[in-house]
């Protein structure tokens, strides 16, 4: 009697899955994987979850990019963070059984991939890997903000922008040559979020940026030299 094919693992052919927290999951524990994946296309502006919503998944970003914001009683937001390709997102309600604390919205065409609430438990609850991966993936959230803390008091205003702008283009800009070009993706009042600084002040340090020689804006488009994310990506690089 001929043997049944193993369940493919629905990550396998993801261009993350070897950073994926579902990676290390078992032979066995494939079914209850599969059977709570699906895969979603957000269009720009599209909400995954609002603040408030009942945690119902974890949620991978494999394509996009999302803007994770808090509301306020007054009426005001502020963008927290951005959630890129292979950023794990909701699961910290998740781990805590709680509502959403922020909102996940689509800042471009985005595709998600979920796994639902009862079958991802069920995963976790058999493969220890998993969970290691996903309180790696806590640990790093949390030196993130550490590092923008420590960066807020000792980095510049145009060395922190540049570090967000170098960022979006290396995930979202197109090559050009000798050159990246993007639309930006947020607005600059979303920067000043990122940044904890005014609004008025992002114009001022863009057009110090500018002064430098290291982009061009013209309105939301951003040009940058293929040098620049050359200099950035060493950088980051030394730093891991």
């Amino acid at each position: 009697m001929s043997q049944s094919k193993p369940t493919p693992h629905p990550c396998g052919s993801c261009a993350h899955y070897a950073g994926s927290i579902w990676q290390p999951v078992t032979a066995r524990a494939t079914d209850a994987l599969t059977r709570g994946f699906t895969r979603r296309n957000l269009q720009r502006g599209q909400v995954l979850f609002l603040q408030g919503d009942e945690n119902r998944a974890v949620y991978c970003v494999s394509s996009g990019l999302i803007a994770l914001r808090a509301h306020h009683e007054d009426g005001r937001s502020t963008l927290l963070r951005l959630a890129y390709p292979g950023d794990i997102i909701g699961y910290r309600s998740f781990l805590e059984g709680r509502r959403h604390r922020t909102e996940a919205r689509a800042l471009l065409p985005s595709r998600i991939c979920t796994v639902g609430q009862r079958d991802a438990q069920r995963v976790i609850g058999s493969t220890p890997a998993v969970m290691a991966r996903l309180t790696s993936r806590c640990i790093a959230e949390i030196d993130r903000n550490h590092a923008r803390i420590i960066a807020s008091a000792t980095a510049s205003g145009q060395d922190r922008l540049a570090d967000i702008l170098t960022r979006l283009m290396r995930a979202h800009g197109t090559d050009t040559g000798a050159e990246f070009t993007m639309r930006l993706p947020v607005s600059r009042r979303d920067l000043a979020d990122l940044l904890g600084v005014q609004p008025e002040t992002i114009s001022r340090l863009i057009k110090r940026l500018q002064e430098g020689g290291q982009m061009l804006a013209s309105g939301r488009q951003i040009t940058m030299a293929r040098r620049m994310l050359d200099v950035q990506a060493a950088t980051d690089h030394a730093a891991a």
